[in-house]
């Protein structure tokens, strides 16, 4: 049996979006963590799609702020959505394999492409 890496839950994040398909965090750690890599953007991109990220971006600044944070439990997929863009590693050298990775919101970049995920209430 393969080794289970430890991973940090974020107790009080919420889990995903209700009624969506939107999943923001996992519930155990993979012996093959998943790595975390910016993931294209098209612009055809569903609008439902874009409204999940900035769920998640809200989700996050709400919850972390401008602090960095470590990965935990944080799903990789809605990361990666975002990363290199609005989320950005914290620390150098950045391992993108690990749970105990460290991010930080760039506040400058996440607030120009989504303004409403800095709002107290999102509107959906």
């Amino acid at each position: 049996m393969a080794d289970i890496p430890e991973m940090t839950r974020h107790r009080g994040f919420p889990t995903g979006f209700t009624g969506m398909k939107w999943q923001f965090t996992i519930r155990r750690a993979n012996p093959k963590v998943t790595k975390l890599a910016a993931w294209p953007r098209n612009n055809d991109r569903d609008k439902n799609e874009t409204l999940g990220d900035a769920a998640f971006l809200h989700a996050l600044w709400h919850y972390f702020g401008a602090e960095p944070f470590e990965r935990g439990n944080l799903d990789a997929g809605r990361l990666s959505r975002l990363f290199d863009r609005e989320v950005v590693p914290a620390e150098k050298p950045f391992n993108p394999s690990s749970y105990q990775a460290m991010l930080q919101i760039n506040e400058r970049v996440a607030r120009k492409n989504f303004p409403q995920a800095f709002e107290d209430v999102m509107e959906i």
